[in-house]
């Protein structure tokens, strides 16, 4: 059975839009209405957050509060990382997307001879550099400091010598250099992509099973066929952004929803068929935005449903 460890990340500072640092707390509302006990059931961590740093009014364009948000991946990485060294299960419950690279990070880490694979349940690649980032918001560039690639073939930001230092750092959290190959990972789900992001996907043939292969082909198909493209990895790291979800069907209460995504059932089995691998040693869920729900607290319920069916399975693991 799998000591599971719950890791609470509540920042939101590498978002466009305020509030997912409010997801986790979201999250247990949601489990207390449903009159569950599950956030007693296992030991937590809180991860301190720098979230008065959106405060600051000196900010790069390019890359928004990166000094912020590269504290966070490096404590968030070190929670991840001693957690895995002890032999926990972390189950990282974050605010926005940036937090990601912190916990690949802390795997790698802690995994330092191992190849890593990484499965991004999101409608979003998140492989945007400060060079190529329209937004500059740093929760679409997690993916693309883990591979470590600016992607400068489609530059089209001239960033400053302090934004670039520190993301050299960034892409050189817990361990120096790339986290992860792009061969290693499999996406699910992405639908909202630009330009410089097809390219790199194009470039290293990164695998998207959208929404609609994984419903013609069928679910446990597609799981299949991506755990044998991560067959070479000995570890797996599963992020799954609740926008991967049908904002239409589900909820609005995330940073960049996005229309024609899962639904919980489908969210639930591709997680649990994944762990019955047996090779998945994290698990993170990101971007709850309570602030943004229309229909009040239906987000982090939804993902509550999805955590609480999960973790049976987690619990399960040898």
């Amino acid at each position: 059975m799998s000591a599971i460890r719950i890791i609470k990340n509540r920042s939101d500072i590498g978002a466009g839009t305020r509030g997912s640092d409010m997801g986790v707390d979201a999250i247990e509302i949601a489990a207390i209405n449903q009159g569950s006990n599950y956030f007693d059931l296992f030991d937590f961590e809180d991860v301190i957050t720098e979230n008065e740093s959106i405060y600051n009014k000196k900010n790069n364009s390019f890359a928004k509060r990166i000094e912020s948000v590269f504290n966070q991946c490096k404590r968030l990485s070190n929670h991840v990382k001693v957690n895995l060294q002890e032999g926990r299960f972390p189950i990282i419950l974050s605010g926005d997307h940036s937090s990601a690279l912190g916990t690949i990070s802390g795997v790698k880490a802690a995994n330092l001879t191992k190849n890593i694979g990484v499965v991004w349940i999101d409608a979003h690649a998140d492989l945007h550099s400060p060079y190529t980032s329209p937004s500059g918001n740093i929760h679409g560039m997690p993916l693309a400091a883990a591979i470590a690639d600016d992607n400068l073939d489609y530059q089209e930001n001239d960033i400053d010598r302090e934004t670039a230092e520190y993301w050299e750092r960034m892409k050189n959290l817990g361990i120096p250099g790339q986290k992860v190959a792009p061969e290693n990972i499999v996406f699910f789900g992405v639908r909202d992509t630009e330009e410089p992001e097809d390219k790199l996907i194009e470039k290293n043939q990164i695998k998207n099973y959208t929404v609609e292969e994984v419903r013609y082909r069928g679910l446990k198909t597609c799981v299949n066929d991506a755990l044998k493209k991560l067959d070479n990895c000995e570890v797996i790291y599963i992020s799954f952004d609740v926008d991967s979800l049908d904002c239409d069907m589900i909820s609005s209460g995330t940073g960049t929803p996005v229309p024609k995504g899962f639904d919980q059932y489908e969210v639930i089995n591709i997680i649990k068929n994944l762990l019955s691998s047996n090779k998945v040693v994290c698990l993170e869920f990101v971007e709850i935005n309570p602030l943004l729900d229309y229909k009040g607290n239906k987000m982090a319920e939804t993902a509550f449903e999805i955590l609480s069916e999960v973790t049976k399975e987690i619990e399960k693991l040898p």
